[in-house]
């Protein structure tokens, strides 16, 4: 497979830049071989034998002993060949999930059959290999994604809103796809013909080549390709609702101290945070890393300690008058907790524009991602708000040579954003600060061509050809799925702790002696954690220590 940087700037690229080929397809030793063949049983295949197929679940590890092992993408393209002391696999082996490549026998084969419990086991509690396994696992991906080795084929259009939703779904949650265009691929009336589909039912998600999807819904590409799996006979000790810093970090801590935990996130990990181009002022982290990276290594960092992960699942209702609590989800889903922590975070303030709408995904997006920065490369573009996320997005849509117009409602940016990113704005000469200004109308026919706005410190109305506005101004809390199950303030960002009045706390029927834990609601056992979360601080570390945190007062609730 070919590692080598290509320059589209994604988290695939970030992550695969300057590793080499002996990190993503490491060799073991024979010390290291024989750690593992006391938990492995030994296997042969003759030529050509199959060892798994696309789709396949709780796939084995093996660690070739004689002969080789070919991996093949679905269009049969050669992805690597394991040899004598290579081993297969990548993140899905810490999933469960399907798996999106093949294998086959390259001659007669001997290898050690290792069932991916055991991998689970040998990654928590033998650190050299933990971090030979996983640093391939972790990198192998990232270059099939980067490829588009993978067993999903999306037919789309640019002029598709549905294309983009999915193109982002796929790529936020590591999932590799092959993406052809019906404006752009000449080959691609083929393809459809072959899957008795036509332009008017893009975008078309194809799944391991067998099933064929019309413009679905994400929840429907999420079950195809098995990624809103659940049980929902068993009762968890921690049901974590959200997947963004503060809810993963809660999931790396519980399942590392033998908690039973469950995450379920409507979209992808890493919430607003995921969709950030680039954070610059996380700890650990010198020279800045993606909102996208950061998530995924988070989420691989929960799968290692056992955690489960379900995605494209919506919370519907949260039933807290029962013990244990029962968290309700779209399409008659549910499942049972005895603690919960909601850390659902917020979504941007979407502005009062006639047509708004109608051109979300077709000129109107509220994240500034590789996919996103594909559409608008070296274009003049508008990026509303000034906060941080809008401040990051600026700069690295800048950095693909896009003319930004940077629009802020105050006279500057001293008082939201941090001053690392107000400098990088002012010494960058494409883009253009706008104080004082908001945008007032949205034109296009079909997609967004034109753009009005104003600005009231010169009393100007300026009407500009720009087809792509980036919104990111405000916060709402997502908590409509909470009802009148706990206490919330104005604003409906939930009260925890000590925020909560002896008013508020009666009026929930809180039922203890004691007076709720830090991050505890109004019910005993449910926590908020975030930026969903009353008085939260909105920043990333404060998220990921909130969630880590509050895992401590889980046990507490837990040991009641």
């Amino acid at each position: 497979m070919a590692i080598e940087e290509d320059g589209s700037g994604s988290a695939a690229s970030e992550r695969l830049d300057g590793a080499s080929p002996g990190q993503i397809f490491p060799t073991l030793d024979a010390a290291q071989i024989a750690r593992i063949a006391s938990l492995a049983k030994e296997r042969t295949f003759a030529d050509g034998e199959s060892l798994w197929e696309q789709g396949d679940r709780e796939r084995p590890l093996y660690i070739v002993l004689e002969g080789g092992v070919a991996i093949l993408s679905g269009k049969d393209q050669l992805v690597t060949i394991h040899e004598p002391g290579g081993f297969t696999g990548d993140v899905d082996l810490l999933s469960g999930r399907q798996v999106v490549v093949r294998a086959r026998a390259r001659g007669a084969t001997r290898v050690l059959e290792l069932p991916s419990t055991r991998v689970r086991a040998i990654i928590q509690t033998d650190a050299n290999l933990s971090e030979i396994l996983l640093r391939a696992f972790i990198l192998r991906r990232l270059a099939l994604v980067e490829r588009g080795y993978g067993n999903v084929v999306v037919i789309g259009s640019r002029h598709s809103a549905g294309t983009l939703a999915i193109q982002e779904f796929l790529t936020r949650n590591s999932q590799p796809y092959a993406y052809l265009d019906v404006d752009r691929d000449v080959d691609v009336q083929a393809t459809l013909d072959s899957f008795g589909v036509g332009v008017d039912d893009v975008p078309v998600v194809i799944c391991r080549g067998e099933r064929v999807l019309k413009k679905p819904a994400i929840e429907d590409v999420a079950d195809c390709l098995g990624l809103n799996r659940l049980n929902q006979e068993a009762v968890r000790d921690l049901v974590v609702i959200g997947a963004g810093p503060a809810g993963l970090a809660a999931a790396v801590y519980a399942a590392s101290e033998g908690l039973d935990v469950l995450v379920v996130e409507s979209n992808a990990p890493g919430g607003q945070a995921g969709s950030s181009s680039r954070i610059e002022n996380y700890l650990g982290f010198p020279t800045g890393i993606s909102g996208q990276l950061l998530a995924s290594s988070a989420l691989v960092q929960a799968e290692k300690f056992g955690a489960e992960i379900a995605v494209a699942r919506t919370a519907a209702r949260l039933s807290c008058r029962r013990r244990p609590y029962l968290v309700e989800f779209a399409g008659d889903v549910s499942v049972q907790a005895r603690t919960v922590i909601i850390a659902t975070g917020v979504q941007y303030r979407k502005p009062a524009l006639r047509d708004l709408d109608r051109f979300e995904g077709l000129g109107i997006y509220y994240g500034a991602t590789q996919v996103e920065a594909n559409l608008c490369q070296d274009e003049e573009v508008i990026v509303v708000g000034g906060g941080n996320s809008a401040g990051q997005a600026a700069v690295f849509l800048a950095s693909r040579g896009c003319q930004v117009n940077m629009l802020v409602r105050r006279a500057g940016l001293a008082e939201s954003m941090s001053r690392y990113l107000v400098r990088r704005i002012e010494e960058t000469t494409n883009i253009t600060l706008r104080t004082r200004s908001q945008i007032e109308g949205l034109e296009g026919d079909g997609r967004l061509e034109r753009v009005t706005w104003s600005d009231a410190g010169r009393g100007t109305r300026t009407s500009a050809d720009i087809r792509h506005v980036f919104l990111m101004t405000g916060a709402n809390p997502n908590t409509g799925w909470l009802q009148n199950c706990i206490a919330m303030d104005e604003k409906a960002f939930v009260r925890t702790g000590p925020d909560m009045s002896p008013e508020d706390l009666a009026a929930a029927g809180w039922p203890l002696a004691r007076r709720p834990l830090l991050f505890e609601t109004s019910r005993p056992g449910i926590f908020a954690v975030g930026d969903v979360r009353a008085n939260s601080v909105k920043r990333v570390a404060a998220a990921v220590g909130e969630g880590s945190v509050c895992v401590q007062l889980v046990h507490k609730v837990l040991a009641e």
